[in-house]
C-alpha cells in the first residue's frame, strides 16, 4: 500500500534570490498551472466521450492555489475541496497520472492513492497509515485528509485538524509525539468556495475557530457564483470578507486575521500568503484568505454548460481575467522570459498531460482487457456444451464488441452464461464459477471492503479482561463508575482529550467527568460551546492526528445538528480512502428515557442507516459503558457510546480494575435465561423488561433476555439465533419508533442469522409511538414501551400460540 511521498516545497523571498533563481520559480509555477489547466480541459473531453463518468475540477483557480502551496510546509494538513487539483500538483501530494487515474475510477491504490477508484475525481487525500493500519510519520510528510463532496462539510474537520497543532504546543506531555508534531508549528490549510460560505457549518467553524485561537487558515476561492447563484443571493453584500470583518482581532481581543487579494494577481498573492501564513503559524491564530475575482473556464462541472447562466459581457470579462493569462502577461511583462519560451513550455505541457492521461487509462484498460478475454475464452468453452449454444456465443460476442469495457459487463456477460445453462452441468461451466468466484472476491476487496480499517489495533481484537470486584467491592452510583474509569484512563494515556458542552468545570450535566478538569487540566478536559457539528469535527481531526478524543453530545436527541459530519465524514472515513487514513474518535453521549421531546430521543434507526462506519454501542449500565470505553480507547476505530440517561444514580459495584477491563463489541449476553419467547432489548428498556420478568413467570411465562450490547456489530457468536433455536418465538423491545431500531434487530436475526427457519410464530416488536415522546411521567407511559406493555405483549404472543394456556388477559 503506497504512502504519501515526501516532498518540500519552497516560497521564494526575493531579497534571498538572484534572477536566475526567482526565474526558474516562476517558470516552474507556471508550467504547473498551466499543466493542471491542461488536465482540467482534458479530463473534460473524457468524460463527454464517455470513458469516465463525471468530471469537475479546478481551472481558473491556478495561480492562487501555486501562491498557497509555496506557504504549505511538512507536517502541515489540507482540508479542502475539489477545486485544488493544482495546488495538490504544486505540493507533489498528487501527480497527473494519479489526477486521471481517480477520474477513470482505478481501484488500484497504487494508481489512486487518494481513495482507490471510490471518489469522484479531484477529490484529494493522502495515506497517512501504513499496509498494517499503524500510523505513519506525519510530521516529515505535507498531509491531506480526504475529501468530501458536500462543499462545507469539511470545514468542522478542519477545526480538529488546526486544534491538534494547539494542543501539542501548549501540552509538554505530549513533546514526545514527534510522528505527529514538530511543537504544534503545522498550519491546517482549508479551502472553500464563496457559496459554501452561507453553510452553517462553516460559520460554525469560523466561529470555534476564533474562540480556540488555532493556527487555521482558510481560503475563500470567489467566482461569483455557486453553480448558477450568484453572490447576490448568496451572501450579504456579496462579499464574504466585508460580512466578516467583526472577526478581524483587535488589541486585546481574539479573532482573525483578514486578507483579501485578487485571485489573477502573481505577485499580490504570493505575498498574501506568505504574510497570512507566517502570523497563522507563529502566532496561532486563525486567518482568513479572500481571494476575489476568480474565474471558472469550464463552468461548474461537465453536467452543464455556465454560458446558461452567465452573461455575455461576464463570459467576456473572465475570459479577458483568467488567471493563467494575467500571469503569463505579467512574466512576459517583467522580462522573466519570452512568449517564445512559454510557448513552447505550454506545448511540452500539453504532450506531458496527454502522456499522463494515456498511461492512466491504459494501465485500467490493460487490466480489464484481459481479464474480459480471459471470461470470453470460458465462455466460448461454455458455449460448445450449453444446449443454448447460440445464446452463449452471442454473450461472449457481445462481451468483447463492449466500447471501454468495465468489470461489470464481464461479470454480467458471466452471469448471463450461468442463466441460460441452470439445467446444465459440466467442467467448463464448473470453471467458470470458478473465475467468477475468484474474481467476486478481487471485486469486493476492490469495492466494498475497508468499512473499518481491520487492523490488529481494531477494537474487535482487543483481547477480553473481565471486570473484577473485591469481596467488599462499593456500591456507587453509575456515573462514579464512569468517572473513576475516565480517571483510569486520563492517567494512562495522555493522548486522551474530552471535550463538550459543560464537560470541563462542572465534569458534564451527570458529572462523569467530575473534577478531573482540576487534575489533568483545561487543555485535556474542555469545555466549548454550543457546536455539535464542530465538536464532532473537533474529535475527527484530532483522531487523525494521532490523539485519542471523546467527543460529547450533550443528549442523544442532538446528534442530529452533528449528522452531516458524523455520516458523510467520520463513518465514511475509512471507505473512502480504502483503508489509507483513520479516526479513532469516540463520540460519548446519553438518550432513551428522561422528560421531554429533546432529551430523550431514541433514533436508534437514523444512526444505525446513516452511521455505518461506526461502532454503535448502547450499554444497559454504567458498568458496561466503562467497559466499553477500555476497550474503544485501546483500539483504532470510530464508536458512538449511548449511555442511559437514567442509569448515572441507579447502584452499582466499582469494579477493582475499572480502568482496565473490558466489554468486547459484538458479543450479545444473556441476562435471564427462559424458554418460552426469547426477547432481545437494549439500553434502557432493558430495564423495563427485566422489572417485567417476575410477573411474567407469576404468569406462566419464562422470557430469555438478551441484551446485543452493541447494535453494529450485532450478536457476532450469534446469541439470539441460539436462544430462538429453544424458545421458537421472538420479541423485539425497544424506544425507537416502529420500524427502526427493531427493524434493523429483525433483519439481523431472521434473516442473516437465519432464525426464521425457527419460529414457530409472527415475530413481534414493542417499540415506541410515532412521534417524538412528550413531557411527563404520564406522556412516556403512554409513548414508551412499560413494564405493564411488555408483560401483555409477552403474554399475548403465548396466548396466541396456546390459548387455552393463556387465556386472554381482556
Amino acid at each position: 500500500m503506497p504512502q504519501t511521498a515526501q516532498l518540500t516545497t519552497n516560497g521564494f523571498d526575493s531579497a534571498e534570490l538572484n534572477f536566475e533563481d526567482f526565474k526558474k520559480i516562476v517558470i516552474n509555477d507556471y508550467r504547473i498551472g498551466f499543466e493542471s489547466r491542461q488536465a482540467a480541459l482534458l479530463g473534460r473531453r473524457e468524460v463527454l466521450t464517455g470513458k469516465a463518468k463525471f468530471g469537475i475540477f479546478g481551472d481558473g483557480k491556478e495561480v492562487a492555489q501555486l501562491a498557497m502551496a509555496k506557504a504549505f510546509k511538512a507536517g502541515d494538513w489540507r482540508a479542502g475541496y475539489y477545486r485544488d487539483q493544482t495546488f495538490m500538483f504544486a505540493t507533489g501530494m498528487s501527480t497527473m497520472k494519479e489526477f486521471f487515474a481517480q477520474l477513470y475510477a482505478n481501484p488500484d491504490v497504487d494508481k489512486d492513492p487518494a481513495s482507490g477508484g471510490r471518489q469522484m475525481n479531484c477529490h484529494y487525500a493522502t495515506r497517512y497509515l501504513d499496509a498494517d493500519g499503524n500510523f505513519t510519520n506525519q510530521a516529515e510528510t505535507m498531509n491531506c485528509s480526504s475529501d468530501i463532496s458536500t462543499t462545507g462539510g469539511h470545514m468542522p474537520r478542519l477545526l480538529g485538524l488546526a486544534y491538534a497543532s494547539k494542543l501539542y504546543r501548549n501540552n509538554p506531555e505530549l513533546a514526545d509525539q514527534k510522528q505527529f508534531s514538530v511543537n504544534g508549528n503545522e498550519v491546517a490549510f482549508g479551502t472553500i468556495g464563496n457559496g459554501s460560505t452561507s453553510e452553517g457549518l462553516f460559520m460554525e467553524t469560523f466561529n470555534a475557530a476564533g474562540v480556540l485561537q488555532v493556527p487555521m487558515a482558510i481560503s475563500v476561492w470567489d467566482d461569483a457564483y455557486a453553480i448558477s447563484v450568484p453572490a447576490r443571493l448568496q451572501t450579504t453584500k456579496e462579499d464574504i470578507s466585508e460580512v466578516l470583518k467583526g472577526f478581524q482581532r483587535e488589541e486585546g481581543t481574539n479573532g482573525y486575521e483578514i486578507f483579501k487579494v485578487r485571485g489573477w494577481d502573481y505577485v499580490a498573492l504570493c505575498e498574501t500568503y506568505s504574510r497570512a501564513i507566517e502570523v497563522c503559524r507563529r502566532e496561532q491564530v486563525p486567518v482568513l484568505v479572500h481571494v476575489t475575482e476568480m474565474t471558472q473556464p469550464q463552468g461548474h462541472s461537465t453536467s452543464g454548460s455556465h454560458e446558461r447562466y452567465k452573461s455575455k459581457e461576464r463570459l467576456a470579462w473572465e475570459a479577458e481575467h483568467d488567471c493563467l493569462l494575467q500571469m503569463r502577461k505579467w512574466i512576459i511583462a517583467s522580462a522573466i522570459t519570452t512568449e517564445q519560451e512559454l510557448d513552447k513550455i505550454e506545448a511540452e505541457a500539453k504532450v506531458h498531460v496527454r502522456e499522463c492521461q494515456r498511461e492512466a487509462w491504459n494501465e485500467l484498460a490493460d487490466v480489464i482487457k484481459t481479464e474480459l478475454e480471459e471470461a470470453a475464452s470460458l465462455i466460448d468453452a461454455v458455449a460448445q456444451e450449453a444446449n443454448a449454444q447460440d445464446d452463449v456465443e452471442d454473450a461472449a460476442i457481445a462481451l468483447r464488441s463492449c466500447v471501454d469495457p468495465g468489470r461489470k459487463d464481464i461479470v454480467s456477460a458471466i452471469r448471463k452464461t450461468l442463466r441460460l445453462t441452470i439445467k446444465q452441468n459440466f467442467e467448463a461451466k464448473k470453471t467458470l464459477v470458478q473465475w467468477l468466484n475468484q474474481h467476486n472476491e478481487l471485486n469486493n476487496e476492490r469495492y466494498n471492503s475497508k468499512l473499518f480499517t481491520n487492523s490488529a489495533n481494531s477494537p474487535l481484537k482487543v483481547p477480553v479482561n473481565p471486570a473484577q470486584y473485591e469481596q467488599d467491592a462499593r456500591l456507587i452510583d453509575g456515573r462514579e463508575v464512569l468517572n473513576a474509569c475516565f480517571d483510569a484512563n486520563f492517567g494512562r494515556d495522555k493522548t486522551i482529550v474530552a471535550f463538550g458542552e459543560d464537560v470541563g468545570n462542572i465534569g458534564d450535566v451527570n458529572q462523569g467527568f467530575a473534577g478531573l478538569q482540576s487534575k489533568y487540566g483545561d487543555l485535556r478536559i474542555t469545555d466549548t460551546g454550543i457546536r455539535e457539528a464542530t465538536i464532532i469535527g473537533q474529535g475527527l481531526g484530532l483522531a487523525m492526528r494521532g490523539l485519542r478524543p471523546i467527543a460529547e453530545i450533550q443528549y442523544l436527541d442532538y446528534l442530529l445538528y452533528a449528522m452531516t459530519v458524523l455520516s458523510d465524514d467520520l463513518a465514511s472515513l475509512s471507505y473512502r480512502t480504502s483503508g489509507g487514513q483513520k479516526a479513532p474518535v469516540i463520540v460519548r453521549t446519553r438518550g432513551h428515557r428522561l422528560e421531554g421531546i429533546w432529551h430523550s430521543g431514541s433514533p436508534l434507526g437514523v444512526i444505525l442507516n446513516s452511521m455505518r462506519g461506526l461502532h454503535i454501542c448502547v450499554p444497559r449500565d454504567m458498568t458496561q459503558a466503562a467497559g466499553m470505553y477500555n476497550t474503544l480507547l485501546r483500539g483504532d476505530e470510530p464508536a458512538l457510546v449511548i449511555e442511559s440517561l437514567n442509569g448515572y444514580r441507579l447502584k452499582e459495584k466499582l469494579p477493582a480494575n475499572v480502568g482496565e477491563f473490558t466489554v468486547p463489541l459484538g458479543k450479545a449476553e444473556i441476562i435471564k435465561e427462559g424458554t418460552d419467547i426469547t426477547v432481545i432489548s437494549y439500553g434502557s428498556t432493558l430495564r423495563v423488561v427485566i422489572e417485567a420478568v417476575e410477573e411474567l413467570e407469576k404468569l406462566g411465562v419464562n422470557i430469555e433476555v438478551i441484551d446485543p450490547q452493541t447494535l453494529y456489530p450485532f450478536d457476532t457468536d450469534k446469541l439470539s439465533l441460539a436462544s430462538l433455536k429453544k424458545t421458537n418465538k421472538l420479541l423485539v423491545i425497544d424506544e425507537d419508533i416502529p420500524g427502526g431500531g427493531s427493524a434493523y434487530i429483525l433483519q439481523k436475526v431472521l434473516e442473516m442469522q437465519g432464525g426464521y427457519y425457527q419460529l414457530d410464530a409472527q415475530p413481534k416488536t414493542l417499540c415506541a409511538k410515532e412521534h417524538r415522546p412528550p413531557y411527563g411521567s404520564d406522556g412516556d407511559y403512554f409513548s414508551k414501551p412499560s413494564v405493564d406493555d411488555v408483560i401483555e405483549a409477552a403474554y399475548a404472543m403465548m396466548s396466541e400460540a396456546n390459548p387455552g394456556k393463556y387465556p386472554p388477559i381482556y
